[in-house]
């Protein structure tokens, strides 16, 4: 059940369960089972029909929402979404979430910051969350192309939309949701003024994409290239905190 408390001294109830589906997808799903059933029952044609079942299935999986085991502390910055990490950057944060936006409310600062990219594929969880409970300050919504997000100029050049949350204490995060060669439609769940809980789901993105992370000033990664992870429940990073970390492949 979501809220319960889990710990890692066992304490909790948990039992394995198919993830829900997010209402954002029902209708495609439903809409791609009405049609794959009327090629199957209604007209008899199986060499289209069970193509169009299978998307139907691929579909609901797409927009699959599972819970998510949020780590309740202060330091966390966690994951946005489901991924690899494909890069990891010292860059200046976007425009939009440092210039002033006329609210009154400052934005992150213009120093250079760690960035995390991490890169979602079909097959990952869409549902996008935010790294820290806080303060929704701006969602900035952009148009752009719709390159590989795979590639740095995607952050960019592609249509993209950044987040800007600030906790109690100042601390500022930016992330930003990126379309990608497949993914034409970046969905909100939040508005500027929204509080939120750390893990909190913020919206999706349909069809393959990416997310960048902005990580606070003096905060490195806690990652690695080519890790992987999961939204709402991976530490990326914790606030003023930098070491060298290292990984082999195998």
């Amino acid at each position: 059940m979501a809220g319960d408390l889990l710990d890692n001294q066992g304490r909790g109830d948990v039992r394995w369960s198919l993830p829900p589906i997010h209402p954002e997808g029902r209708k495609y799903g439903l809409i791609a089972l009405a049609v794959s059933l009327f090629f199957l029952i209604g007209l008899d044609w199986e060499i289209v029909g069970w193509p169009l079942l299978a998307l139907s299935a691929g579909i609901f999986a797409f927009f699959r929402d599972p819970e998510r085991v949020v780590p309740q502390d202060d330091s966390a910055i966690l994951s946005p979404a489901d991924g690899q990490v494909t890069m990891i950057a010292e860059v200046e944060p976007p425009r939009e979430l440092v210039i002033d936006d006329g609210s009154g409310i400052g934005g992150l600062s213009s120093d250079t910051v760690t960035r995390v990219s991490i890169f979602l594929s079909v097959f990952d969880v869409h549902i996008n969350r935010t790294p820290i409970a806080g303060t929704v300050q701006r969602v900035v919504y952009i148009p752009g192309s719709f390159a590989d997000a795979g590639l740095d100029k995607a952050s960019e050049e592609n249509e993209r939309q950044h987040i800007l949350v600030e906790r109690s204490d100042g601390t500022k995060v930016g992330f930003t949701q990126i379309a990608g060669l497949v993914a034409r439609r970046i969905v909100p769940f939040v508005k500027p003024g929204d509080t939120l809980g750390a893990g909190q789901r913020v919206g999706l993105i349909r069809f393959g994409s990416r997310v960048d992370v902005y990580l606070p000033a003096g905060t490195g990664s806690d990652v690695l290239l080519g890790q992987r992870v999961v939204a709402g429940e991976t530490v990326i990073g914790r606030v003023g905190a930098r070491k060298l970390l290292e990984g082999v492949s195998q």
